[in-house]
């Protein structure tokens, strides 16, 4: 029986039960009934509470409907760029007018080889360090060997790779410390923190410079493509969007949106220009159209209701709430704790831009 038909039949029985138990006593139910048969009862006022509620519930199906419109129409008039986060250095795809997506080619391959051996080293602390000074418990040694043998293939085949010879030079190297760690560690049957401490000591200035490589790499190649593809828009850059996604390790110096705002300029930051936070790594270009669509959607909203363009960009009860905040701290001998009121429509860097004492960057570290 096809699922359609037997939510049918379900919805039916539910119904003829619902209305039917006011007026009928249980020995008048069928025995086929009885085990999902009982009266409903339900208070006026739950019954007007959950009337009101409705209308809420409604609305985000009639948003899902009024959106999809939105964004036909958003993508018939204007081009629209995303920027996508991926493990293999970002995901940039252009949509224009009455065209199919145009997505760029990938950042070159070097990147994720270097990703891939920094990332070896981080990995490796992660199955040393919950064992750390516990000479009593050997449950690492499984994974840290499978581990190793890994990360000795990839170094017996790091020379066919391709990249160049000192980038492969400071690979080997890495790639060797942490077999050496590994080694050392199996022999002893413990790790301690002194010698997690020492490992990382040698492989940081080594790690600094595999970061560096893999940045200019994805950064040169991002750059060459956002300048091909305004040049390619012309007139129509001016009527742009672009939206990049981040989570919350990553939307500092996020480089999709950094690479997009040299070419966008500061005046499109948070107007033609956005920086969507996401709770995961990866998103789909589907869910940031939606997005996309909904800010720009909401905007029109906020203009014809309080006359404001950009009003919609804000959490709608942030100034009461802030007034009720205040109110409420003196009450509790609080001093209100907020950041300061910006203008809707502010063009600010949409990430931390508070300068301050202590390192900024690996640059500034020892």
């Amino acid at each position: 029986m096809a699922a359609a038909a037997r939510r049918w039949i379900y919805f039916a029985i539910l119904t003829v039960t619902t209305l039917a138990a006011p007026t009928a006593s249980r020995a008048d139910t069928p025995a086929y009934m009885q085990a999902i048969a009982g009266s409903v009862t339900s208070s006026p006022a739950e019954t007007a509470t959950k009337n009101v509620l409705a209308l809420n519930t409604a609305m985000f199906g009639l948003y899902d409907a009024a959106g999809r419109v939105f964004q036909k129409n958003i993508l018939a008039q204007h081009p629209v760029i995303l920027g996508l986060f991926s493990g293999a250095g970002g995901r940039f795809i252009l949509y224009r007018p009455g065209m199919a997506p145009l997505e760029a080619p990938s950042v070159p391959i070097v990147y994720q080889l270097l990703k891939s051996v920094g990332h070896s080293v981080m990995a490796l602390s992660e199955v040393v360090m919950p064992y750390l000074d516990n000479a009593a418990n050997h449950s690492w040694r499984g994974p840290l060997l499978a581990y190793r043998s890994q990360m000795q293939t990839a170094l017996d085949t790091l020379d066919a790779t391709d990249m160049p010879a000192d980038w492969r030079a400071n690979s080997r190297r890495l790639l060797q410390n942490n077999i050496a760690f590994m080694d050392s560690c199996t022999e002893r049957g413990a790790i301690s923190t002194a010698d997690l401490q020492s490992f990382a000591g040698q492989q940081a200035p080594l790690l600094k410079k595999n970061i560096a490589w893999a940045a200019q790499t994805q950064v040169d190649h991002w750059m060459s493509v956002i300048a091909e593809w305004k040049k390619l828009l012309g007139a129509d850059w001016d009527k742009t969007y672009a939206a990049s996604n981040t989570i919350y390790v990553a939307r500092q110096n996020n480089v999709l949106f950094s690479v997009l705002a040299q070419f966008f300029g500061p005046d499109a930051v948070n107007s033609r220009l956005m920086l969507i936070e996401t709770i995961s790594f990866t998103t789909t270009p589907e869910d940031m159209l939606a997005a996309l669509t909904r800010i720009i959607a909401d905007r029109s909203v906020g203009a014809v209701f309080f006359g404001n363009y950009y009003l919609m960009d804000y959490e709608l009860m942030g100034g009461d709430a802030r007034k009720s905040i205040a109110a409420q701290s003196a009450k509790y001998d609080i001093k209100p704790f907020l950041p300061p009121a910006v203008p809707f429509g502010s063009h600010q860097w949409p990430t931390l831009i508070t300068p301050g004492a202590g390192p900024t960057s690996l640059d500034d570290l020892p």
